[in-house]
């Protein structure tokens, strides 16, 4: 754990290799199967298609959580407490005009952004990267194409992020969102 904070402290992003197992993965890619994506577009930021199965997005956020995930996020990153992660299953294909701008998610109580592979095989491309805002210095590239891989960024107004156009191909698919100062997990799921 030392170590994992030590390298965020430095890279403000670190990656966790096998975050999903591969049990729970087999069981994604078959929702996949027949899952319908449909296009999403973010002002001023990006293109992407968003999964529309709520079965399979509901199942990724009650995992992600979990308080003890929680703890290990705040034990890794030093940020603040945690009161939810919300998040979008979504995928860039290559040459779909898919892309993922610069920009900062320093909006909505976001403390901790998180990225997890759900494809297979391997893409090319899509490679995150992370940047100081003023100086546009590259602080970190994270290639993140490992199924079941997940990347953990800090959100700060000095730091921006991309993910570069997927290339080849196969699409790259992902479960990525934030972890949030609040709502609390709880008061969500008495909404809906």
């Amino acid at each position: 754990m030392d170590r994992l904070r030590t390298q965020f402290d430095g890279e403000h992003c670190i990656r966790l290799p096998g975050f999903i197992d591969a049990e729970l993965l087999r069981f994604i890619h078959k929702r996949f199967e027949h899952a319908r994506f449909d296009v999403r577009v973010h002002q001023n930021i990006g293109v992407e298609l968003s999964l529309a199965d709520n079965v399979t997005l509901s199942l990724l956020h009650f995992l992600s959580n979990a308080p003890t995930l929680f703890d290990v996020i705040r034990q890794m990153t030093g940020c603040g407490r945690i009161g939810c992660f919300i998040g979008r299953v979504y995928r860039m294909a290559p040459g779909a005009g898919h892309y993922d701008s610069w920009h900062s998610d320093t909006t909505d109580h976001r403390l901790i952004g998180m990225s997890v592979n759900l494809g297979a095989p391997s893409y090319a491309g899509g490679i995150f990267r992370l940047r100081e805002a003023s100086s546009k210095k590259l602080l970190c590239e994270a290639v993140n194409t490992g199924p079941g891989d997940a990347i953990v960024f800090r959100i700060a107004r000095h730091l921006e992020h991309c993910v570069t156009a997927v290339e080849g191909t196969v699409p790259k698919t992902a479960f990525a969102g934030w972890f949030k100062s609040e709502p609390e997990f709880l008061s969500l799921l008495s909404r809906d």
